[in-house]
């Protein structure tokens, strides 16, 4: 890993914060914070926050190329089932 960690007293309050936030805003800070490391970012973020790498490369990708939402929704609508 190239990336020089940081305090852990600051990766546990990293912690903290990730897991009071919703799904997608997970995904944004993750990528948020691994994108300002740079090279080897996104392993290390992976390893603090305790989550999937891929989940972190959404994250960096969701904030490079927003998706349009509808606003006050967090997740694009769904398909709508019909019911009998």
């Amino acid at each position: 890993m190239v990336v020089a960690a940081y305090d852990k007293e600051v990766e546990e309050r990293m912690r903290d914060f990730f897991e009071s936030l919703n799904e997608k805003d997970r995904r944004r800070y993750a990528g948020l914070e691994a994108s300002k490391l740079g090279h080897g970012g996104i392993s290390y973020i992976s390893e603090v926050l305790r989550c999937d790498r891929k989940t972190v490369s959404k994250g960096i990708d969701e904030i490079e190329n927003p998706p349009e939402l509808d606003a006050g929704r967090i997740r694009k609508k769904g398909r709508t089932q019909m019911l009998s």
